[in-house]
């Protein structure tokens, strides 16, 4: 079933979530809702609170950015891992970021309209729930690794506009008020807060 996305500034967004305790069939049918809502909305990670869920649960598919170019053989093997980089994170903890910050446009299923450079570290080793209730550690780097932090941050109660210098965040405050009323035009089902 496709939900409504909820848009930038409904609280949920940047409420605390809570672990989910054990994997049942309520927690299995929102993993196959939430795959078909990114889908259905062309995203390629989405997070329980952006459906209104303030759970510690988030899902990815990156295969989306395997089909760009590569213009030298890393960026061949990273399209490689992208074409299956699909992931199911229940609980997840990162334990680690490292290596170089670099930038790159962001957008979110919540803010749409808007895309901004976020500056991220190109390493993140985060433990978590797969699918299957079994505990991973795995270590991702560069846009898995972006696509995961994202995510992550989601679940922490921040979005990418978080990021932002105060000069961008200004530039954007239109744009940012109008979502939040409803204002924009999206593809998609999406939830507004209503004051």
């Amino acid at each position: 079933m496709i939900l409504p996305i909820y848009a930038y500034g409904h609280p949920i967004l940047r409420k605390e979530t809570e672990e989910i305790e054990e994997l049942n069939e309520e927690t299995k049918t929102l993993i196959e809702n939430m795959f078909e809502t990114m889908y259905g909305s062309h995203g390629v990670g989405l997070a329980a609170p952006q459906i209104g869920k303030a759970l510690r649960l988030f899902i990815v598919d990156a295969s989306p950015f395997a089909e760009d170019e590569a213009e030298n053989e890393e960026e061949e093997k990273e399209n490689e891992f992208l074409k299956t980089f699909k992931r199911v994170f229940i609980n997840p903890i990162i334990e680690e970021e490292h290596g170089e910050e670099w930038g790159f446009e962001e957008g979110c299923l919540s803010i749409p309209g808007i895309r901004e450079e976020v500056w991220r570290q190109d390493n993140v080793v985060i433990s978590y729930y797969n699918e299957n209730w079994e505990l991973v550690e795995e270590e991702f780097t560069g846009l898995a690794a972006r696509v995961v932090q994202h995510e992550y941050d989601h679940i922490e109660g921040k979005l990418f506009t978080d990021y932002l210098s105060p000069m961008k965040r200004r530039l954007n405050k239109r744009k940012l008020t109008d979502i939040s009323k409803g204002i924009v035009p999206v593809k998609y089902k999406m939830t507004f807060y209503k004051k």
